[in-house]
Formats: structure tokens, sequence, C-alpha cells
């Protein structure tokens, strides 16, 4: 096994001229500071947020494969209409994986940094597809004493997002919420807060079968959005629940115009009075994915109090300051074999994770379909 003084790092190029290249580059692994850590990666997810950096706009079906069986590279096409908006980084390599966990095997001199030498920990900060990361203190979770990588590889983004779902919900005095693409892994976890907190939730999927997935693990509002009564099944949940605020993963076409009419027509069955300006009730839609990259229609039909906006997890931690993350992040810690619990359908290599068949399944961002990379897997 390697010392860990260098490793392959996973990097994503879009070129000038519309050409993605995903390639493994042999990098060096920087020596620790005094408050940092060398981990050696052992688990680190494919999640949503990552395969926008990853391959974003790319035609992966035209996708081909060269290079060798030990450090394969991948090319694809951009669209030339998605290049403006990737002007950013254009023609520079960039490293991918925003977390990960793995085992601390060089520390830097402090007494935080020396503690963690041999410990299993969770990390945030980015370039986790690789075999080796350094890292400061503060951007590494100590996991309890049998908790494995794969087990605590996905604690800071899904968990942390769905947290943030519902602190946001109490701190904007919502008193229930909203979630579509509810079946994915981050919609289970968030099932299954609101089931422990009490928190009134209303699913929207796709299909029957991911509303059997909800179903299974209790959830008590489940609504399918390609049903001819959909509209009513989902206003009736809203009178239920009393939700007026949804997070929504597809960001495009009419659904969060239809979220903001079912909540105004909700709130309204229960209205002592009529006004032309609609209710005083607060109806607010953030959207947080882009499953789907049309423009978001909204038919206003929902009268004058409501909002559409964007919400991303890091800038909500900043906003509510390292005090209230910490505590969300301890939780996350001390429940992670039951809410937090991921579930991974494959375990693959680096250079596994560039083979065009995987590419192909976890590229859809299928319900159900979630990749976890270990870096050091046969190394």
């Amino acid at each position: 096994m390697s010392d860990g003084k260098s490793g392959l790092q996973l990097r994503s190029l879009l070129k000038k001229n519309g050409e993605l290249e995903l390639s493994l580059v042999n990098v060096p692994t920087p020596e620790p500071g005094p408050d940092e850590v060398v981990v050696r990666v052992e688990a680190t997810p494919i999640n949503p947020s990552d395969l926008g950096l990853l391959i974003g706009p790319a035609d992966m079906s035209a996708a081909k494969v060269s290079g060798s069986k030990d450090l394969p590279v991948v090319t694809a096409r951009v669209p030339d209409a998605a290049l403006a908006g990737m002007a950013a980084r254009l023609d520079e390599s960039m490293p991918v994986g925003n977390e990960g966990a793995g085992v601390v095997i060089r520390t830097g001199s402090s007494d935080a940094a020396k503690a963690l030498m041999g410990r299993t920990v969770a990390m945030i900060g980015g370039a986790m597809y690789a075999q080796y990361r350094t890292l400061r203190v503060n951007e590494c979770l100590p996991l309890p004493e049998g908790i494995t990588p794969a087990e605590g590889a996905s604690c800071f983004v899904n968990p942390l997002t769905a947290l943030g779902m519902t602190e946001t919900m109490r701190r904007e005095g919502h008193k229930a919420l909203v979630h579509t693409a509810a079946a994915s892994n981050l919609g289970q976890m968030l099932n299954k807060i609101c089931l422990k907190d009490g928190i009134g939730l209303v699913n929207i999927v796709r299909n029957e079968e991911q509303a059997g997935i909800l179903h299974k693990i209790g959830a008590r509002h489940v609504v399918d959005s390609s049903a001819p009564d959909f509209m009513d099944k989902l206003t009736n949940a809203l009178v239920e629940t009393g939700a007026t605020i949804a997070f929504d993963a597809i960001g495009g076409g009419k659904l969060a115009g239809q979220i903001l009419v079912a909540m105004e027509t909700a709130i309204n069955k229960t209205a002592k009075a009529y006004s032309r300006y609609g209710s005083n009730v607060h109806k607010q839609v953030y959207v947080y994915g882009s499953l789907d990259n049309r423009s978001i229609e909204l038919p206003r039909g929902f009268g004058m109090a409501w909002g559409v906006g964007g919400w991303l997890l890091f800038p909500f931690l900043m906003k509510i300051g390292p005090e209230a993350g910490n505590k969300l992040r301890q939780r996350v810690v001390a429940e992670l074999k039951t809410p937090f619990a991921s579930h991974y359908t494959k375990v693959v290599s680096l250079q596994e994770t560039l083979q065009l068949d995987n590419i192909a399944v976890y590229g859809k961002r299928a319900t159900g379909e979630k990749f976890l990379i270990n870096p050091n897997k046969g190394a």
C-alpha cells in the first residue's frame, strides 16, 4: 500500500471547444501543516451536486473512452448553448467530490491534529475523488467507533441538507413542508427526520414505484405528480399538514407553480373572508436542484403572498453560523445508523467510475441508483 505521498485524483476538464475530458492524474499529497491531517480516502459518494461538476450538461450518451485500463480518459461534447454559462471553468482541470470518509494516516503538530491519528473521519472540502486528501482539522468529523468509512461517507451533504430544510422551515415560521423528487436518498432521510420530529411532510413523486418506496418507510402523505388527480391529492395533503414551504429538486417546468396554487387553494378552504389579493399567508418554494433544466412556469393563481428562490446547503450553513451548524453535525453523527443511513447500489474504484456503462447508470440520477467510490479499492 502507498505511503500517501502521492495518489490518483479524478479531474474534470471542460475545454473552450466544448469537449469535456474526465481523467485520472497522479498528484502529490501536500504535507500537513500544524492543524492539518492526511486522510486515505476510502469512500466518497456520487451525489447530484457532484455530477454538476463532473459531467455537467455534456451528452454522455455519445461519450468515448481512451487511454489505458489504469488511466482511462473519457471525452464527451457539451452543447454550444451551455458553454456560455460555464465560462468560469473553461480550460481549468477541476477536482471533483464534495464529501467522503477515510482513515487519518499522517498529522500535523497540533494536539487537535495528533488526536485524529488512525481515526476514521468524515470529510468535507472538495476534491474527494482522490486516494489521499490533506485537510484542516475542522474539515474532518471524527466518527464513532464501529462506523466504517462507507457508513460515514455521506454524513454531510444529504443529512445536513435534510436538516437544513427542517431548520429553514422553523426559522421562517412554517409548520410543515413539501419535498419533490421525494423518493431519493435525501428524500428518505427527510421522511425519517420528519416522522421522528413530528413534522408534517408532503412527498411529491413521479410514479407509483417511488410512492411505494416511501410508503414502506412510513411516509404519511405521498402524491404522484403523474396521476390525473395530482392537484386534488396535493391540495388535500396540504390541508391536512398545513405545509406552506416547499423544497424543489426538479427546478424547471410547472411543478413549483402547481405547488403554490395548491397551497393557496388549501389555505382558502379554511379562510373566513374573501380577499381579491389572495390569502395573507406567505407561501414559499425553494429550488435546490435542477433535474429539469427548463424555465420555471408560474401561472399566478396564488395571490400576492409568495416567493420562489434558490436554496443551497453551504450558504445556509454560513448564514446560521458555526455553533448552529455544529449542532446539526452532531445530530448526524449521533443518528448515523438510523435516519441518516445511506444505501448504495454499487461500490466502484476511480477507474471503474470512468467506465461508460457505470456513467450511463449514475449519470441518470435515477432513484435507487446511488454509487459509492472507493478511491483505494484494489490499491
